[in-house]
């Protein structure tokens, strides 16, 4: 007499595990005759499937499966990850044009600090950046001449 189809069928429809459903040995025919779900609930309602109760120390469970904060392993921070990955390209960037003198040593320092507070979104942004600061520094020494003043 195997009822396994049987005992998962009333698993399922009780919403308990297989092992938890026992079956009354005198109402084996109408069980083995039970096909449906609704055929499974009648069954349980007269008494032909009991179900068990829980047992054991379930209040404990949940102190085990905690971690503590020395067991988590945490993988490292992606946005770190980027930000050393563009801070050094920036930084070898602004060394070599120092190489080059293309900059000045005050520069390098005020270009290094942005670099930090992350004013630059890529080497792209860099050299956009500072293009145009060779263009104000330009155009901003012609307008010295004008001075505003009350006619």
């Amino acid at each position: 007499m195997n009822l396994a189809k049987k005992k998962a069928l009333a698993a399922r429809t009780l919403g308990v595990g297989k092992g938890r459903i026992i079956f009354v040995n005198a109402r084996v025919s109408e069980i083995k005759e039970a096909i449906t779900k609704q055929d499974i609930r009648d069954l349980n309602k007269e008494g032909a499937i009991l179900i068990k109760e829980i047992k054991g120390r379930k209040r404990n469970i949940d102190k085990k499966k905690r971690r503590s904060t020395g067991n988590v392993r945490k993988k490292v921070n992606k946005r770190k990850q980027e930000y050393v990955k563009l801070t050094r390209k920036l930084r070898n960037y602004v060394a070599v044009m120092l190489k080059d003198k293309k900059i000045s040593k005050i520069e390098v320092k005020e270009t290094r600090k942005k670099i930090r507070n992350r004013v630059f979104r890529s080497l792209a942004h860099l050299k956009e950046l500072t293009g145009q600061k060779d263009k104000l520094s330009t155009s901003s020494s012609q307008k010295k001449g004008r001075t505003r003043g009350k006619k």
